[in-house]
């Protein structure tokens, strides 16, 4: 009996050590501080959506924020793509003193990352990217002894980076891409160093021997980098040649420059003779050329003028433009002035005009190439395709630098004008679009330079797939595109204010980054007669868009409806129609079959071959789609928020946040996940 009620005893204190550890765990909260500190960053920080963050809650159980296994301190806030708009305030997140992982990326975060975030001793990983900081990379970051990831790719950070960051000797992952970094790499030798990239930025001189084990696309979009994995370095300016006598070890040094500049007094003796029978022979024929030229005035005087137009004339017929047009030449104003002006004369400047040949003019990071006009010429060329514009071609150079050279057809503007636009079109960077690099400008020729993307166009990969044995773009790809070309427009019209005239899928060039696709031949109308540049022809042309006018940005966004038509539905829009009466109206045959409520028939069948599994993205997509196109301009959404509404619709396609986790899984690592479209916001 005694047996049985100890044994009872002991059931109802174990009961009751259960339920008050219980209670413990429950009651278990971080402390005021940190509370506080997150409240304040939310407080100080604009948010589009709401993260449902109450005082009278526990901070454990806010969206985004992870506690320890006994809720005793904060150790993750993740709060990717919430629509987070400003700086970071100081004194926030900086109090969260045992935080581990950071993530902010797919925001409008500007500014730089504020010092107390720099001093947390336990951050391991740190995503910033997508994002608009700006400014330099902090050398402070060095500080985060901890860190095994640093991923500030896809912001506006500038200068160089810095050689602190091999004090970071846990760092597994570093991600700098798509930024504005210059200078050169420094010599970054961490062993645990897995993940490295450096590619779109402005960076210089040779890669360091510790980073040459990564891959050759994580250095790419630097123009100015040289050394493996990329082509090695070559010397701008090449090495003299040694003097007879003098060992090639001694040219470079100050000795080898003294001995050269000993000469002998026989040599010192023939160059002054030299020197004095060139002098008096230039003498002799300055004074026979004033002699006859005082004799031709004399002897023809009124009759100069007409024979220097004749002059002038000839040499148009030869090619070469008249002086006052500064056509094919560069000139400028100035230079013509220099060359005489009103009271100079035509027949020289003509003169001068022709020994000046016509050249490649390098716009934006295309001043980083090294060839020239005739590196061009005798590149081996293929024929990409040929356009409403022109004809491109890949061009493969001696030294084995690849570009695409588009021929231009049926120019309309004078060489100042043209010069002009393709300075404004080279200043634009972004990596959904494509700019140009280069230019070429004489009477007979129009070149563009733009660099190779071997991936090829979307149109291919969506239609030269069929029936040919390869797989089709999947869903996946499919909006990465969609998400990407949008981007680029948006980019063209918010920051650049320009027109793109001709968005369509053979438009749309694919990178080796999946997300990563980019508009080519954008704003190329203004250099065309409106009768001829016919901007988004074969189908993609806003109704409102006639011979007589030119695009406009609405125009754009309904071009870009009919890209979207054509990914969900797998049909191009420059096809015949099947009932043979010119091109297919894609968007009126989609609101037909819509109409009729077969909504299901819209999509491409090759997408249901693949097991497709996202009917509701797909037909948010359409709604998206049949907005942009709709016959009246003004009910269009604008280029930013048709990216506002396809990120909304993205939802990460499978990415789950899980894959943030400070173990990550190779190749699905946070920052690779975000070169596809953000994560969807936390649910409140």
């Amino acid at each position: 009996m005694a047996g049985v009620v100890t044994r009872a005893v002991a059931a109802a204190v174990l009961v009751v050590v259960v339920v008050v550890a219980a209670a413990e765990l429950v009651a278990a909260e971080p402390p005021p501080s940190e509370r506080s500190a997150l409240l304040a960053f939310l407080a100080a920080t604009p948010h589009e959506r709401r993260l449902g963050w109450n005082s009278s809650t526990s901070a454990c159980g806010w969206v985004g924020v992870t506690c320890d296994a006994g809720n005793a301190t904060v150790v993750q806030v993740r709060l990717p793509g919430v629509g987070l708009i400003g700086a970071i305030p100081p004194g926030t997140l900086g109090r969260l003193t045992n935080l581990q992982v950071l993530s902010l990326r797919s925001n409008r975060i500007l500014g730089g990352i504020p010092d107390d975030v720099l001093q947390l001793p336990q951050l391991r990983l740190l995503f910033l990217q997508n994002n608009l900081l700006s400014g330099a990379i902090p050398p402070a970051v060095s500080k985060l002894a901890a860190l095994e990831r640093l991923v500030l790719s896809s912001n506006n950070l500038s200068g160089p980076i810095p050689f602190t960051l091999n004090n970071l000797t846990s760092l597994r992952a570093l991600r700098l891409d798509g930024n504005k970094l210059a200078g050169n790499i420094p010599s970054i030798s961490i062993q645990s160093l897995a993940v490295f990239n450096v590619s779109d930025n402005n960076l210089n001189g040779s890669i360091p021997a510790s980073l040459a084990r990564f891959p050759a696309e994580d250095f790419a979009g630097n123009l100015q980098l040289c050394g493996s994995p990329l082509p090695p370095c070559k010397s701008f300016f090449p090495s003299p040649s040694p003097s007879p006598g003098v060992s090639p070890a001694d040219v470079p040094g100050a000795a080898s420059s003294s001995k050269k500049r000993r000469l002998s007094g026989a040599a010192i003796a023939g160059i002054v003779v030299g020197a004095v029978v060139l002098a008096l022979l230039l003498l002799v024929a300055a004074v026979l050329c004033a002699v006859s030229k005082r004799r031709r005035g004399a002897s023809e005087g009124p009759k100069s003028t007409t024979a220097a137009a004749a002059g002038a004339g000839a040499a148009a017929a030869r090619g070469v433009p008249p002086p006052g047009s500064g056509e094919g030449t560069g000139m400028t104003s100035s230079s013509k002035e220099d060359m005489g002006g009103a009271s100079g004369s035509a027949a020289a400047a003509v003169a001068a005009v022709a020994a000046e040949p016509s050249r490649l003019v390098f716009v934006g990071k295309g001043a980083g190439y090294s060839f020239d006009l005739e590196d061009l010429l005798r590149a081996s060329a293929e024929v990409l395709g040929k356009g409403s514009v022109g004809t491109s071609y890949k061009a493969v150079l001696e030294e084995g630098t690849t570009v695409v050279v588009k021929r231009l057809k049926d120019v309309a503007v004078a060489r100042r004008e043209f010069d002009a636009h393709m300075d404004a079109l080279g200043k634009v960077e972004h990596r959904n679009v494509l700019p140009v690099r280069a230019y070429y400008f004489s009477k007979d020729e129009k070149l563009l330079v733009f660099d190779y993307l071997p991936n090829g166009s979307l149109s291919a990969m969506l239609h030269g797939s069929r029936g040919s044995g390869k797989t089709p773009l999947d869903w996946d790809a499919r909006m990465r595109s969609a998400l990407s070309a949008a981007r680029g427009l948006a980019h063209l019209h918010t920051v650049h204010s320009l027109v793109h005239g001709n968005v369509k899928s053979s438009n749309v060039l694919l990178r080796p980054d999946a997300d990563a696709a980019a508009l080519s031949d954008f704003c190329l109308h203004p250099i065309f007669a409106p009768s001829s540049a016919r901007p988004g022809a074969g189908g993609y042309r806003a109704p409102e868009v006639v011979d007589t006018r030119r695009p406009t940005y609405k125009a754009d966004v309904y071009s870009l409806g009919v890209l979207l038509l054509e990914l969900l539905t797998g049909k191009s829009p420059t096809h015949a129609s099947l009932e043979g009466d010119g091109t297919l109206d894609l968007p009126r045959w989609v609101q037909s079959v819509v109409r009729e409520e077969w909504t299901a028939e819209v999509f491409d069948v090759e997408l249901v071959r693949l097991g497709a599994s996202a009917e509701e993205e797909m037909v948010a997509l359409l709604q998206v789609a049949m907005a942009c196109v709709a016959t009246v301009p003004d009910a269009r959404p604008d280029a930013p928020d048709v990216v506002r509404m396809i990120e909304e619709i993205g939802g990460g396609h499978g990415r789950t946040t899980t894959e943030e986790s400070e173990e990550g899984v190779r190749g699905t690592s946070e920052e690779e996940r975000s070169r596809g479209t953000p994560p969807a916001a936390p649910t409140p």
